[in-house]
């Protein structure tokens, strides 16, 4: 709630605050690390508790989100999107991608998307909007494929790769699975199973599945996060999955993917 509260005018929210002053330390508005949660959650608690307040919050956020943060490239109105559906002028070639702007103004600041990026088709498809959720699941999956693996960032508008790493993400497996659920689209699997195969032959070792120091490269790194248990391996197995093995309409995933059961 307090974060809510000193939103700034366009109702844009910063990377970094002083927990002790209430000032924001750094006004960088984004989707990505550091804010990437608070968005997610706003909805979620909106979701799991029936929360009003929560609800509100995220309905006022992502129109500040949609408005100062979404970049639709080769179309000039995306507010048909939520009107009356995808328009003629959204043609192959239509991308979406969510950059970065100044909390106070809402002007552009960069044009960079990268892993934990990923993460915001999955919302955007749980809030009901399945028209964004597609065109940036596309635009995730574009930034795979240009290495056969994802970086931690791009720079969208050249597709150039300004942060090669791949710690073993599942932000975008995570997305993938959402809209599997909500389409029954079986795109979505074959699309998980592009980034499954790419995933073990880049990352899989004798002892285990490897980080990669650059995607580029694809030189391994001796480190092996846990959320690749607790989340990446969970999307995986849950898209191929039997239905019974989950519920999903049941419960609410928290941002480490454990499931907690809706009231």
């Amino acid at each position: 709630m307090e974060i809510y509260n000193r939103r700034s005018p366009v109702g844009l929210v910063g990377t970094w605050i002083n927990v002790e002053t209430g000032q924001w330390t750094d006004t960088d508005s984004h989707i990505s690390g550091a804010i990437d949660s608070y968005y997610e959650y706003l909805l979620k608690c909106a979701i799991l508790f029936h929360d009003q307040d929560c609800r509100r919050m995220w309905n006022e956020s992502i129109k500040a989100i949609n408005k100062y943060l979404a970049d639709a490239r080769s179309t000039k109105d995306i507010t048909v999107l939520t009107k009356r559906g995808p328009s003629p002028m959204w043609g192959a070639a239509a991308e979406l991608w969510y950059g970065h702007a100044d909390m106070n103004s809402g002007q552009r600041t960069t044009a960079t998307y990268g892993a934990l990026d990923a993460f915001f088709p999955a919302v955007l498809a749980l809030s009901g909007d399945l028209n964004r959720a597609k065109l940036l699941q596309e635009s995730s999956c574009k930034m795979w494929q240009k290495n056969d693996i994802e970086p931690e960032e791009i720079k969208y508008q050249t597709m150039e790769v300004t942060s090669p790493g791949y710690p073993l993400r599942p932000e975008i497996i995570e997305s993938t699975y959402y809209l599997y659920h909500f389409t029954q689209n079986p795109k979505y699997l074959r699309m998980s199973e592009t980034m499954w195969r790419d995933f073990v032959k880049y990352c899989r070792t004798d002892e285990g599945y490897a980080a990669l120091k650059s995607v580029v490269t694809k030189e391994q790194t001796d480190s092996m996060q846990s959320f690749l248990f607790a989340e990446t391996f969970k999307y995986f197995y849950l898209l191929f999955a039997p239905p019974k093995a989950l519920d999903f309409d049941k419960v609410i995933f928290n941002t480490e993917a454990h499931p907690m059961r809706r009231k």
